[in-house]
This record gives C-alpha cells, structure tokens and sequence, in this order.
C-alpha cells in the first residue's frame, strides 16, 4: 500500500518550507545574498540544512524563489498604483515614485533584487520582473496615449527604456558602497526624468 501524507504532515511540510523562505528573505533584506548560506537559512529557520534541501533541491533554487516572493510583492504594489482612479499621466508619475521609494526604503533587498550578482536561476527571475514592469508600465502608457495625454510614442520602446533608466538611476544609491544622496531629490530627480522623457517624441535620422 503506498504511503499517503495525512494533512496534518502536509501541513507541518508546508510551515517548514514557510519558515525557510521567510528566513532566506530575512538575510537576504540584511546582507545580500552572501548573508544568506543554506547553513545560515537554516539556522534562523530552526531546521537542520539538510532539510533545506529536502523542500528546495539546490540553493539557486531558494534563491530563485525569494526572488520571485520579494518582486511580486513590489510589482503588485507598483501595479495597484497603475490601477488607481486618476489620469494616466499622474499614475505614472506615481508609479515610478512608489518604485524608487520603496526601493531606497529597502536598500539592501532593493539591491539584491534589481543588481547584485547572483545564479543565473535568479538572472532568469530579474528578466522576467523586468518584463512585467515594461508591460505594467505599457498599460497606463498606452492608456494615455489615447487620452491624448501623451504623443503617440513607441510603447514598446518606451516602456522598457523607462524600466532601464528607474534601475540604473538607483542601481548606485542602493550599492553598499554607494553615495548618500538625498532622497527626496533623487527620487524627484527620476521621476521628473521619466516624466520629461514622455513629453514628446522625437525621431532622429540616421547620418
């Protein structure tokens, strides 16, 4: 007869893979992931390490997950922004404050998220948050657009230039090594760029 998990081990496995991922997040927000070993994670956890590996086959894969946890969290806030009532013009100039905020707020997960060097499996990750912010950012630009809010600009083009230009712009802020900067200038200073940057669109001709 085959084994079958009551719930109530469905249950505790489910607590456990929990308290793994929220212990990995935690280090991660603190120190990067350096900070964050699997014999680290388990420590805080409360488990042995080999159970770390019981619930995630390989370390990029924890981190991989951690990844996609701490960016949906940003992204549906970024997105509830684009959703609120309002012209399309002031939801996107708030969106790109809520990201830059927010982002300066948490420094140190800000970082690991959006620049510090890790697994390709977390690569992939950052890829496709970067893909979704372009198309959340797409949709109140092309929303404007027909609102006569906005020229008729490139979207595909513009929506992940503006992506790019946010991540660069903070990409030195939040770098442990990084210059101090004020934050209400700096993140004035984003979003008046973003915002100029859809004032109007022009063409250049190849020489």
């Amino acid at each position: 007869m085959a084994y079958r998990r009551t719930d109530r081990v469905v249950e505790r496995l489910a607590e456990t893979r929990e308290r793994i991922l929220s212990s990995a997040l935690d280090l991660v927000s603190k120190g990067g992931y350096r900070a964050a070993s699997v014999a680290a994670v388990a420590e805080r956890a409360g488990v042995a390490t080999g159970s770390v590996y019981r619930h995630f086959e390989s370390k990029a894969e924890l981190f991989a997950e951690v990844f996609r946890r701490a960016s949906q969290r940003e992204l549906d806030v970024v997105r509830a922004v684009g959703s609120e009532p309002g012209s399309a013009r002031d939801r996107l100039a708030r969106g790109f404050e809520t990201f830059a905020r927010r982002a300066l707020r948490g420094r140190r997960l800000a970082y690991a998220l959006l620049a510090e060097p890790a697994d390709p499996a977390v690569d992939e990750e950052r890829l496709r948050f970067r893909r979704a912010y372009r198309d959340a950012f797409a949709t109140v630009l092309r929303q404007g657009i027909a609102a006569g809010e906005f020229p008729p600009l490139d979207v595909d083009v513009a929506a992940p230039a503006l992506v790019g230009a946010m991540g660069e712009a903070l990409v030195g802020p939040l770098s442990p090594r990084g210059r101090a900067r004020d934050v209400d200038d700096l993140v004035a200073s984003i979003v008046g760029f973003c915002m100029n940057a859809l004032s109007r669109e022009e063409r250049y001709a190849h020489a």
